[in-house]
């Protein structure tokens, strides 16, 4: 089934298969006030808004509320909430040859995740660190939750201007902002559905 996905400020009309549709012209408001210092906006206490802003939609799909739904075509995730409606984030996903679909739960949680690259991953790229402590510099942002029977997890990043994009090595990628707020509502043990 195939649903109409638009916007109601008239932005292009996109057509998915999740059953979601804007459920208001007004995104949420993604600004960050010295959550993380080194930047500079947040420094000058100017607000840093996210790439891809948080938004609210109708949600007609079968999934129950708490349930994680990633469109990797789309490059979003969608938390899905009561009442028939769903925050949408936007993500950075796998690049070619990195893509990934299926239903898994998160097994795990973590603010502000030290770094161990899998061995797979020190074979493609022997110039990595082999270990880093969490923090700013870190690849995995602000918060990481782990996607069970996978390599992979949900985590923030400190690359903002890959939100959107095809780039990671299968891990789902937020600004660090977004994935605060989603950690926030999640749960060990929460669906995850991944659809390519």
């Amino acid at each position: 089934m195939s649903l109409r996905f638009s916007s109601l400020a008239g932005s292009a009309s996109l057509f998915c298969t999740l059953g979601l549709s804007v459920l208001s012209a007004a995104p949420a408001r993604a600004f960050m006030f010295d959550l993380f210092p080194t930047q500079p906006q947040a420094r000058e206490g100017r607000p840093l808004a996210s790439a891809i802003p948080r938004e609210t939609v109708a949600y007609g799909g079968p999934e129950k509320p708490g349930t994680i739904i990633i469109s990797t075509e789309e490059r979003r995730l969608y938390y899905v909430l009561d009442g028939g409606q769903a925050l949408r984030y936007g993500v950075g996903v796998g690049r070619p040859g990195f893509e990934w679909s299926g239903v898994r739960r998160i097994t795990n949680k973590r603010e502000w995740p030290d770094w161990t690259p899998p061995s797979q991953m020190i074979a493609r790229r022997p110039d990595l660190p082999r270990h880093m402590e969490g923090g700013i510099e870190n690849p995995l942002g602000a918060r990481a939750m782990y996607i069970g029977g996978t390599l992979y997890r949900i985590h923030g990043s400190n690359e903002p201007d890959t939100i959107g994009q095809a780039v990671s090595s299968g891990c789902i990628r937020m600004t660090n902002y977004d994935v605060v707020d989603l950690y926030d509502r999640v749960k060990v043990g929460t669906k995850v559905v991944v659809q390519r």
